[in-house]
């Protein structure tokens, strides 16, 4: 009765994997989406409008080539120029909001996702995550089964930490196609 309660145990732990795959993965996304919305609001209307504004103006400045309409051109060179000031300091202003909201955020998804591998790495340290065939891991086998055991039924037993390094790395190349 004993065996069979650890064979139910060891076979519920066997779909941990995806599901922390799928945890660990879910971090990846939502940190390059709020990276994403941090570039994205970056950009906003109002500056696209400050810069069309400039180049048109810079554009009439240079269109008033004759000696008797210098001081036009100029006029127009100095209103340019105030602009390009006026859209440095809409772009800092901007630059620092953002910088408090979202690192804030990417702040807290940063210590989330840290205290989420500790608590998996406490829960699953004795107990495979996956069993993975003796011949597709061969020369890996005691790294993959490190905190978990080493063979079950020619089947080498994948620990939390080496799950944990492996769903890091295909979620952080899943991310990049995406």
């Amino acid at each position: 009765m004993a065996e069979e309660e650890t064979g139910e145990g060891q076979h519920g732990s066997y779909l941990a994997a995806p599901v922390i795959f799928l945890v660990v993965a879910f971090f990846h996304l939502l940190t390059r989406w709020l990276e994403h919305l941090r570039r994205k609001a970056s950009r906003s209307d109002s500056d696209v409008q400050l810069r069309a504004e400039i180049k048109r103006l810079l554009k009439e400045a240079t269109s008033y080539s004759q000696p008797s309409t210098f001081a036009q051109a100029a006029k127009l060179r100095r209103l340019a120029a105030a602009k390009e000031k006026e859209l440095a300091n809409c772009q800092e202003m901007r630059k620092k909001q953002m910088k408090l909201s979202y690192d804030l955020y990417l702040k807290i998804v940063f210590i989330l996702k840290i205290a989420t591998y500790v608590l998996l790495t406490c829960w699953f340290w004795r107990t495979p995550v996956a069993a993975i065939s003796h011949k597709l891991v061969q020369p890996f086998g005691k790294l993959l089964s490190l905190g978990a055991g080493h063979h079950l039924n020619d089947n080498v037993l994948v620990g939390i930490i080496p799950w944990l390094i492996l769903s890091t790395r295909v979620s952080k190349f899943v991310c990049q196609v995406f």
